[in-house]
């Protein structure tokens, strides 16, 4: 077996960190990778679709490698600090931060770092998958799934402190609108306002009892996209929203159940008044309708003896990865600074996350032997 180098190219890492790849804008980072993997990895074969999906493998792969290649809005450039606390050059830096740092372009450099010594061992059946759209509904994985591609094992590259994620919560996403009656605000009982009718919602949601899971812990959700376009002084007739759930093996179905049934439950929360000629005398509640919108279930993923574990609340690409028989979920940094401005990686979490990855190689490898 070659000596193990597991030291990442940090000028390579400052160069994907410097291409902005938020979600939609995915395409320069991927024809940068495709051109840079053809240099640096000229064993490897290359396919494509183009748009959503990068595959590079050596042989018949038996495990694959894969993350996104898409951040979160805004960008935000690298900058490479070093032990002192300054900015530096990258290869004299202890951190790294910037959009994608950990959530998933320290992924790219882990796992590109464990290919290259895989293939300086001689290793001839693995390979490396990069993915677009993971933030905003794992397009990429989509895509691929379509595809005839095979593989027994997948390992998945997210934020997890280089732990391996033994359950994940799941997903679901709802695009609410309230509709009520617009009217002036001085005359509140002559209408009905859509803003109240969210607010209502919202109370009735958060009683709602889902339970507690043993594993995955409370289910809990987010309001996004809102959006009411009335003056400051008329009533709102409409609110659009977007609701996304965190679900657990307890909760999956009772929250597809509760959002289903919430459209009929709702106008009984009417606040019905009696002046004549008002909207309530009229008995005009407000209106909800709710559209499902997509998502997935918790799951269990395979973890291997000599690994740290830990289950997460977050969503990845692989529930849509279909393609695979197991799956592992691993990776450098922490999902407490994804997403954040003070995004960022630790050096030495890169390294030891290179290492693990070709640890994993080597048990899935022999696993069957």
């Amino acid at each position: 077996m070659a000596e193990l180098n597991t030291i990442p190219d940090l000028e390579f890492f400052r160069e994907i960190l410097s291409i902005d790849s938020t979600s939609g804008n995915e395409q320069p980072l991927l024809d940068l990778l495709r051109e840079k993997m053809a240099g640096t990895c000229p064993a490897m074969t290359q396919s494509t679709d183009g748009k959503h999906w990068l595959l590079l493998q050596y042989g018949t792969p038996k495990v694959v490698f894969c993350t996104h290649i898409d951040t979160v809005p805004p960008y935000i450039p690298p900058t490479f600090i070093g032990a002192d606390g300054q900015p530096c050059e990258p290869q004299d830096a202890v951190e790294v931060r910037g959009r994608g740092a950990c959530d998933a372009k320290g992924q790219i450099l882990a796992m590109l770092t464990a290919c290259r010594q895989l293939a300086s061992e001689g290793a001839s059946d693995f390979g490396l998958l990069l993915l677009t759209g993971e933030e905003t509904g794992s397009w990429g994985a989509k895509a691929f799934a379509k595809t005839g591609f095979r593989a027994p094992y997948l390992i998945i590259g997210e934020p997890t402190e280089n732990k391996m994620v033994s359950a994940s919560k799941g997903t679901k996403s709802y695009r609410l609108t309230f509709r009520g009656e617009a009217f002036h605000s001085g005359y509140p009982q002559y209408g009905r306002s859509a803003v109240d009718a969210f607010v209502e919602f919202c109370n009735a949601l958060k009683a709602a009892d889902f339970g507690i899971d043993p594993i995955l812990g409370e289910t809990t959700w987010n309001i996004g996209q809102l959006h009411s376009d009335n003056p400051q002084n008329i009533l709102s007739p409409e609110l659009t929203c977007r609701l996304y759930f965190r679900t657990t093996f307890v909760s999956d179905q009772a929250v597809q159940d509760w959002m289903s049934s919430a459209p009929r439950q709702w106008p009984e929360l009417s606040l019905r008044r009696s002046e004549p000629g008002s909207c309530h005398s009229r008995a005009c509640p407000w209106n909800l309708s709710v559209e499902a919108i997509g998502g997935d279930s918790p799951a269990e993923y395979l973890t291997l003896p000599g690994f740290e574990t830990a289950p997460v609340a977050f969503g990845s690409d692989a529930p849509h990865l279909t393609n695979f028989g197991h799956k592992i979920i691993c990776g450098p940094g922490s999902i407490r600074f994804a997403h954040r401005d003070d995004e960022h990686i630790l050096v030495r979490d890169l390294e030891t996350a290179a290492g693990q990855y070709v640890r994993m190689y080597h048990a899935l490898h022999n696993q069957g032997k």
